[in-house]
């Protein structure tokens, strides 16, 4: 794969039972937007977003009194990685650490006197956890404001690298990184400047996005752009949203650079035309619907559903399995191979059931 060739050399961190950087695929994260003091309720949805295909996921823990969710997802046995997103408190950090949390988010300039950093460091590097710096736009020093008037990539880049330095003084460096903005085109410079300066593995993403629509368009442009690069060791796609689609999303932008050799079904569909001789709009969004109802959608091929024999059957002849729409009919593609003709009303049918036996085949 091209991006493999291109990605940025890190250093390597563990989180739980994942590796982030080196040469480990590229985690995919969400957030939970529960209640974190509803225990029940948390553990419910880090369950659902792991089935969805998350790797890591992050809750927010306020105070100390949060911090006993940590010990009660930990105790139930769930294996997927959880963060502590800690702000102001650091003592919700200790607690957390007490109780097991896999890694620790922290934006030192917000938690108080060094001497409070120190404390998380210390807990961290007692047991092992991970620390993740987490700088966005609307949270800089103030002194970091002052000296470049706003919150421009080169100030993100040097508030991350500053506290990056103050857990370094301290013989800390299992560190992960993470530049965030709502504005797409710093958000993405920032993460090219600190990708120069530093080893640490990187945390993508771009924050307050919109909803589901308008921000997994931005993710797209500004995760995308800096895949493209080769910078990028784990990702969220931050949509106003049920966290489970931010997975889908980030499945999603990783297929559409055929990165770790797909996430999930990668769907080819032509945009149609005066030329398109079927239903494909309407096709497509039955075909979606058939592939989650028989639970399709995580296996890693290529399908296409092409509206006409102009560019039909070459982009159908690269797919694992596609079809080229005719009149009341298309021809139907397998591995490069033409197999046939089938009915327009068969046609959904048919592909599940060959797309079935590609499942069968490789399990």
């Amino acid at each position: 794969m091209i991006y493999n060739d291109i990605r940025r050399k890190t250093r390597e961190i563990t989180v739980g039972d994942v590796k982030l950087g080196g040469n480990n695929k590229i985690a995919i994260q969400s957030m939970t937007n529960t209640d974190t003091r509803d225990a029940d309720a948390t553990l419910e949805q880090i369950k659902r977003l792991a089935s969805a295909g998350c790797d890591i996921v992050r809750i927010t823990v306020p105070d100390a009194a949060a911090a006993e969710t940590v010990r009660i997802i930990k105790k139930s046995g769930i294996r997927t990685p959880i963060v502590a997103d800690i702000h102001f408190d650091y003592r919700a950090a200790l607690k957390s650490a007490e109780y097991g949390v896999d890694k620790i988010r922290i934006n030192p300039g917000n938690i108080g006197d060094e001497d409070r950093v120190v404390a998380v460091i210390n807990a961290c590097k007692e047991r092992n956890i991970p620390i993740r710096i987490g700088v966005n736009s609307g949270s800089l020093e103030k002194h970091i404001l002052e000296k470049y008037g706003a919150p421009t990539p080169e100030a993100l880049c040097e508030s991350a690298l500053y506290h990056a330095s103050i857990l370094e003084r301290y013989g800390f460096y299992d560190t992960a990184i993470s530049i965030k903005s709502s504005d797409v085109a710093s958000m993405i410079k920032a993460n090219r400047l600190v990708a120069e300066r530093c080893d640490y593995p990187i945390h993508i993403g771009v924050t307050e996005a919109g909803d589901e629509q308008s921000g997994a368009i931005k993710s797209a442009i500004g995760v995308g752009a800096l895949l493209c690069d080769g910078i990028g060791d784990t990702l969220r796609v931050s949509l106003t949203a049920d966290p489970v689609r931010e997975i889908a999303a980030a499945k999603e932008i990783l297929n559409a650079l055929n990165i770790e050799g797909q996430c999930g079904m990668n769907i080819v569909s032509c945009p149609t035309c005066g030329r398109t001789k079927i239903d494909l709009i309407d096709l497509s969004r039955r075909f979606k619907q058939a592939i989650e109802a028989e639970g399709l959608t995580d296996l890693p091929i290529t399908v296409a559903l092409m509206g006409c024999i102009v560019n039909g059957p070459g982009e159908a002849h690269e797919a694992d399995i596609g079809i080229a729409g005719g009149v009341g009919e298309a021809l139907l593609f397998a591995h490069g191979e033409t197999v046939g003709k089938i009915s327009e009303e068969d046609i959904i049918p048919v592909l599940i059931r060959e797309i079935k036996k590609i499942k069968n085949e490789r399990n």
